[in-house]
């Protein structure tokens, strides 16, 4: 395995670690203002790092609206609904839900962009959406007490929640691919959409509506917990994988880095001293499997 698959594999990882450290103050905090305070500390970090090495010089007027509109579309409503959805059902049905991403992001190139799908892609989307379905309906043991496997409210709502954030994720990047196709660096766009979410989840929880406001006072704990997930995610995660795309085949470090419903499997069992069953491995094994058709086609 070379160097790029490796970080490919480590990003996967990564994201996995940032999904289970961000499960806890995401319900102290509430999924609006867990967000909000998780961007912000991103943004800092995102834009330091921009002013560092000049990035906004590659930016253009032009690509100004589609970044704010990738933004408001894939981090602001994809993210603060994926957070929802681990509130609700926990971090292992959200990312196995979210993984859904791949083949939503196969069908919006095929009907927006032109791209064709072959008889290996509708495989692999189908394959994909089997695993789903195990490792949602199947993957949890009754004896399992631990409360991440406990569904809070009906569970169609937390499916049409992940669901959602999948799409959310996949309309944001087809709006941003073009852009990125010129040339903007990955930094600055990312911190442009970043903000656009900072500014609108700032805008949200101005208007006092109740639902949206934190559940508890914020901790210096929880704080590191927040900043640890968002950068880990965010910073370490993409930086990792922008890394891997630069020297590996796209097809390989895509398949590789679909893997974050399978690692996280085992940092739930560390976490919780509880082994996942046997349909939520098979779920993830065949959500990784589907995905590797459709990136390979």
């Amino acid at each position: 395995m070379s160097i790029f698959e490796l970080a490919a594999v480590a990003a996967a990882m990564t994201w996995a670690f940032s999904a289970v450290i961000a499960a806890g103050p995401s319900a102290e905090l509430g999924a609006i203002a867990f967000n909000r305070l998780r961007m912000s500390i991103v943004l800092v970090v995102l834009a330091a790092f921009v002013a560092i090495t000049g990035g906004w010089r590659t930016l253009e007027s032009e690509h100004v609206l589609p970044l704010v509109l990738s933004g408001l579309i894939g981090i602001f409503l994809g993210d603060t609904c994926l957070f929802l959805t681990m509130n609700r059902m926990g971090p292992r049905r959200s990312n196995i839900l979210f993984s859904t991403n791949a083949p939503i992001s196969a069908v919006l190139g095929w009907l927006f962009l032109g791209e064709t799908i072959v008889g290996q892609k509708i495989v692999g989307i189908a394959i994909v959406f089997a695993g789903v379905v195990l490792a949602i309906v199947f993957g949890k043991r009754r004896s399992q007490l631990s409360t991440w496997e406990d569904v809070k409210g009906p569970m169609w709502v937390g499916v049409v929640l992940g669901l959602g954030a999948a799409l959310c994720q996949s309309v944001g990047s087809l709006i941003a691919r073009p852009v990125m196709e010129t040339g903007v660096d990955p930094a600055t766009a990312s911190t442009l959409r970043v903000l656009v979410s900072v500014v609108c989840l700032s805008a949200l929880m101005a208007t006092g509506i109740r639902a949206v406001q934190p559940k508890s006072k914020l901790t210096l704990k929880t704080a590191s917990l927040v900043g640890l997930s968002g950068i880990s995610a965010m910073g370490i995660g993409m930086t990792l994988i922008l890394f891997a795309l630069s020297g590996g085949k796209v097809g390989i470090v895509a398949t590789l880095s679909a893997a974050t419903p399978a690692w996280i499997l085992p940092l739930i069992w560390i976490k919780t001293g509880e082994r996942p069953a046997a349909f939520a491995w098979l779920g993830a094994g065949l959500v990784i499997i589907g995905s590797s058709l459709i990136f390979a086609a």
